[in-house]
């Protein structure tokens, strides 16, 4: 190849590698571009977005938890600078604050959920990982009776380091009763970590990191969000009971008094006829048992003077007539105002 084909055909090569590298940023550009209206579409949809952490979320778990999150909205992996230029596009309030929490590698929730609500969803949607030597358990870890499907062998004195009683059985391992091998606090050795992935045993708990939670403006930290929904309904508990009380004492006519109130009323209104004496269908029985009682009463009271008269009259047989008479008359008096007394 003649020297002057072969300048030509270098300065041809050096073009079309410079007019290739000319059109990579603007396929670049393209891309973030479309991107971008992808995230503004979002935004216009939705008026929630969660910032969730996807730093150090096992893949496998995390995907579980993010397919279940998206059957409230979309749940997406965006570059922070994406979804800044989105919302600054979208003329987003507050954006010097929110830009403080887009670093890192997150994911993006978009939804209508209350960011409260949204809170409280994601703290219970929960997965389990295999446990890694040195991890520590939040509660205790049982292993059930039954086969383990490992054959005998080397891994017998591997339950039995861990004092995990067994039988052979059908051809394999099998756990003879309910074994507590942690409790909650204690931290996973090397052979119990091989142990519990064998036996298909996860028992680490994998949530969400929640950072922050958007909404038109306004930024919600996890701490926040975090609400004792079983204090509240205490508190609403014991205020509903004690306005009931307020409006018994007041005598409020309010449907959920009412019946108190109609039974209060009634309540009173028979003590009240007990005490004047008027009688009714409902303290007839009440006067009844009572007139019997005090005429019990008086009898003894009788009875008692009358004995005190015996003793007297044999002892002084020359009291007067006129005496006697007397007293016989107060005690009819007596009787007569007792008995008056029962009708008031």
């Amino acid at each position: 190849m003649k020297s002057r084909t072969r300048t030509q055909l270098a300065r041809l090569m050096s073009e079309l590698a410079k007019t290739k590298e000319r059109e990579r940023p603007r396929k670049s550009i393209g891309l973030k571009s479309k991107v971008v209206e992808e995230i503004k579409s979002l935004l216009s949809k939705y008026k929630v977005i969660a910032i969730l952490s996807a730093d150090r979320m096992p893949s496998a778990e995390s995907r579980r938890i993010y397919s279940r999150l998206s059957e409230y909205g979309v749940v997406k992996l965006y570059k922070n600078s994406l979804v800044l230029k989105a919302l600054q596009d979208m003329k987003a309030k507050n954006l010097e604050e929110i830009s403080k929490y887009l670093t890192g590698s997150n994911i993006f929730v978009f939804t209508n959920i209350n960011p409260f609500k949204l809170a409280k969803l994601l703290d219970e949607l929960v997965e389990y990982r295999y446990a890694k030597p040195g991890d520590t358990v939040s509660f205790d870890i049982e292993l059930a009776p039954g086969p383990t499907g490992i054959k005998p062998g080397p891994s017998m004195s591997l339950f039995g380091k861990l004092k995990i009683p067994t039988q052979v059985r059908e051809g394999v391992i099998w756990i003879a009763r309910d074994t507590k091998v942690l409790k909650q606090g204690d931290k996973v050795s090397p052979e119990l970590s091989s142990l519990l992935r064998r036996l298909g045993v996860p028992v680490i708990p994998v949530k969400t990191q929640l950072k922050a939670v958007y909404e038109d403006g306004f930024i919600y930290l996890p701490k926040d969000l975090k609400i004792d929904f079983e204090e509240i309904k205490k508190s609403i508990t014991a205020a509903v009971n004690m306005s009931k009380s307020l409006a018994i004492e007041l005598a409020l006519p309010v449907p959920e008094v009412i019946p108190e109130l109609i039974a209060r009323a009634r309540r009173i209104s028979i003590e009240l006829a007990s005490a004047i004496g008027y009688i009714t269908s409902d303290v007839v029985q009440e006067l009844l048992t009572k007139a019997v009682s005090q005429a019990l009463l008086i009898t003894q009271v009788i009875s008692s003077k009358t004995s005190t008269e015996l003793s007297t009259s044999t002892a002084q047989p020359e009291s007067s007539e006129k005496r006697r008479e007397e007293e016989e008359r107060k005690e009819e008096e007596e009787i007569a105002e007792g008995i008056a007394s029962l009708f008031g």
